[in-house]
């Protein structure tokens, strides 16, 4: 089994660590009919891609 020549700092395990973290908010728009939507959603008046697929 592979054992690590030197111990790893904390700065380069927190700097390797670093990038993990952090969640991005979802992407939202307005689509044509003024509603925010969220990407790959229904809108809530029941709109897609500029398409009714659903009766409110």
């Amino acid at each position: 089994m592979a054992v690590p020549a030197r111990k790893t700092s904390k700065m380069k395990k927190r700097m390797r660590r670093g990038g993990q973290g952090g969640l991005k908010t979802p992407a939202i728009h307005l689509n044509e009919n003024g509603v925010y939507v969220r990407n790959h959603h229904v809108a809530s008046d029941g709109s897609y891609k500029g398409k009714q697929v659903t009766s409110k």
